[in-house]
């Protein structure tokens, strides 16, 4: 069976290791870049504290062939590569993930391209500059306070429409106040005008995902994810499997919580389908969320299998100690291809 994976992010990059571990096929990743991109740190990239990109020879399996390049259009069994290429497939794994982008002006914190680029201009800010991250999720929370730790001389402002942190519970949003007031982040609500007077704006909020999917005609939801069934196949070509960010799976948040037991599942079920078995529907249920304040502090909110907030959450050092852990233990599962998750609550 020859098997194209499509992206090698968390869920491409588990899938593609999973299944050249279990199956008896011949697998080949398609990606824009050669290296693996470790999105949950891309704030630490652009305030200098951190590294984000592997090489993908480091992170796939040697019997993986990898093809750099981008993916024009998925064809009936065949992906048209922008270089006018085309590669054969038996079966595909959709896993093209976000394609985040910012208004003129700002840059889009949660890909690498843009993070690179506001990486240089915040290094050539003088102090007494202002910077405004817009979008209060974590990544916005994790931005503002990466940028104001790393250069305490900038004036650092977080804009969001909403409530700072309404994914967590009461507490924890409590903490994550009380932590970016430490570090002197100015906390407005508001939305952004385009006008907004600071020296460099980065764009906290990533809920756009790649159009290949509607541009090859796959049916998609309104945001433009692959629709699956309960085995993760696209409901318009089952021989294509979609995971992580472009599926659209109920009740799935994007983050790399999903992707890893997404793309090792829908890895297992083309391994089933090579065995000669039946697949298996999906079911996965969540444990909580992290969010770092800087690279000495974060904050851990545990969660029901639904994902809403317990109300047990706990932050400072020992906190940011486990949130460094879990970034870890991510790229690892991710590697390794080992990864176990809970089922969903019945």
């Amino acid at each position: 069976m020859k098997v194209v994976v499509i992206g090698a992010g968390y869920a491409g990059t588990i899938a593609a290791n999973r299944l050249v571990k279990k199956a008896d096929a011949e697998v080949t990743v398609v990606n824009p870049r050669p290296g693996f991109v470790e999105r949950v740190r891309l704030h630490e990239h652009i305030a200098g504290s951190g590294t984000v990109v592997t090489p993908l020879t480091e992170m796939l399996d040697p019997r993986i062939r990898l093809v750099v390049g981008s993916v024009d259009k998925i064809g009936d069994g065949t992906l048209l590569l922008a270089d006018g290429t085309s590669l054969p497939f038996d079966r595909a794994i959709y896993a093209a993930g976000g394609a985040p982008t910012a208004p003129s002006g700002a840059f889009a914190v949660g890909a690498l391209e843009t993070a690179e680029e506001a990486h240089r201009a915040l290094s050539a800010l003088p102090d007494g500059a202002g910077v405004t991250v817009v979008g209060g999720g974590l990544t916005g929370i994790e931005t503002a306070a990466e940028v104001a730790e790393s250069r305490p001389g900038l004036r650092v402002r977080l804009l969001s429409e909403g409530e700072v942190g309404a994914s967590l519970g009461p507490g924890a949003r409590a903490r994550v106040r009380r932590e970016l007031d430490r570090l002197g982040v100015v906390v407005e609500r508001g939305r952004f005008d385009g006008a907004d007077g600071a020296d460099l704006v980065l764009w906290a909020i990533a809920t756009q995902v790649s159009d290949l999917a509607a541009r090859s005609g796959l049916a998609v939801d309104d945001a433009g994810r692959v629709i699956v069934d309960e085995f993760l196949r696209s409901v318009s070509d089952p021989r294509i499997v979609a995971v992580g960010d472009g599926a659209a799976v109920p009740g799935a948040r994007l983050s790399c919580q999903t992707a890893l037991p997404q793309g090792a599942h829908g890895a297992d079920n083309l391994a089933r389908e090579v065995a000669g078995k039946r697949a298996k529907p999906y079911s996965m249920g969540y444990t909580g969320q992290n969010v770092s304040i800087g690279r000495r502090s974060a904050v851990i909110q545990a969660a029901r299998r639904d994902d809403t907030p317990t109300r047990l959450q706990f932050g400072g050092r020992s906190a940011a100690l486990v949130k460094e852990q879990v970034c870890r233990v991510a790229k690892g599962a991710a590697r390794t291809a080992r990864y176990a998750w809970l089922p969903a609550p019945r």
